[in-house]
């Protein structure tokens, strides 16, 4: 069985009393992309700088390649670890070409070779003679991705590495980097704040929240099957109804919900993502007959409705409690304000969370 490339084992650190890297544990396999994921502030940033060797940890372990690196006793020097560093600001040398700056470093023979072959490989072959000033921001971008990958570090911490580029050229920027780092089979820990970076980039996800690691699997799972209502809202916009749990079942103007395991009396949360809501005609005052894939439908009043791209976000009150719920609808549906409308939703999409 193959040994991880990076393992940090029950990683602890303090700031002026308060905890900000509290018992953190993971581990990120040779070609393996890990996201550290969460929101600022959560410890992400802290724990990227103790794994490079920047920060010390007050208690835990952190191995590479089964070798130890540090613990609260012993300290590799950074530049002994064999890790590749890329931060929000490239930190390329202005005085120094784009061969130059990459081959800064590099000892030994053959520091050419690499130099040329890390920049076709991020398409920048051209510009071996310009200086930093002349490129753009998604060229600078490529050409510290060529630096930080030269000496071929075992490891790639990556610290909100596409923060500072625009939309449209981050999309492409990350898709070539990640091709880059899987080509050089390099385990990659890479923190982001963005759920959509995350899920674009991630083998595996980690999801952080107050210095802890709360969940942790593959992207299609953790966006699936959340651990609690923060996990679900923190990667999409979520609509939340309110029950009690009776049987193992929860009563609402949408029908019945299963709570299995949830003791009786419980108060919770049922979470809909928007594009999970179906919505129907009124006819008469009638809604649709209820169905078991997606209960019982309940009646709302439009209050507003936007097209923003490939599908159209309508707003509704819902009559039963004065609620607002808002509904994903694919391409075109603007309903009038005023509107109403029957809303269903889809059993087999919802997650039912007892109320904290």
């Amino acid at each position: 069985m193959q040994a991880p490339r990076l393992e940090i084992k029950n990683i602890v650190k303090d700031f002026g009393g308060r905890r900000v890297v509290d018992d953190v544990s993971l581990t990120v396999m040779p070609g393996q992309v890990t996201c550290l994921l969460g929101p600022s502030g959560c410890g992400k940033s802290t724990t990227l700088r103790i794994i490079a060797g920047v920060e010390s940890q007050d208690s835990g372990a952190i191995h590479v390649d089964s070798n130890l690196v540090c613990d609260a006793d012993f300290t590799l020097p950074p530049e002994q670890r064999n890790i590749g560093l890329m931060f929000q600001d490239f930190a390329l040398f202005p005085h120094l070409t784009v061969a130059q700056n990459v081959a800064f470093g590099l000892k030994g023979g053959k520091v050419s070779d690499r130099v040329h072959e890390l920049l076709a490989k991020v398409g920048m072959s051209a510009h071996v003679d310009d200086y930093p000033h002349q490129l753009s921001g998604g060229e600078q971008q490529r050409v510290a991705l060529a630096r930080a990958l030269a000496p071929r570090p075992k490891i790639m911490l990556m610290d909100e590495p596409f923060s500072g580029l625009d939309d449209r050229l981050r999309d492409d920027i990350r898709d070539e980097t990640l091709e880059v780092l899987k080509s050089e089979g390099t385990a990659v820990l890479l923190v982001t704040h963005e759920p959509g970076e995350a899920m674009r980039m991630a083998d595996e996800i980690a999801l952080m929240r107050n210095g802890k690691i709360v969940q942790q699997g593959a992207p299609y799972n953790i966006y699936n099957a959340p651990k609690d209502i923060e996990a679900a809202s923190f990667f999409s916009d979520i609509n939340v109804i309110k029950g009690k749990v009776e049987g193992a079942l929860t009563d609402t103007p949408f029908g019945q919900f299963l709570a299995p395991g949830v003791p009786d009396g419980t108060d919770v949360d049922i979470a809909i993502r928007p594009q999970h809501i179906k919505i129907e005609f009124d006819r008469g005052g009638r809604g649709p007959s209820p169905t078991p894939a997606e209960g019982t439908a309940a009646r709302g009043v439009v209050q507003r409705a936007r097209f923003i791209g490939a599908s159209s976000l309508v707003e509704f009150r819902m009559e039963f409690d004065g609620s607002i719920l808002k509904a994903v609808v694919p391409s075109v549906f603007l309903p009038k304000p005023g509107m109403p409308l029957w809303l269903m939703i889809r059993r087999d999409r919802c997650f039912v969370f007892a109320d904290k």
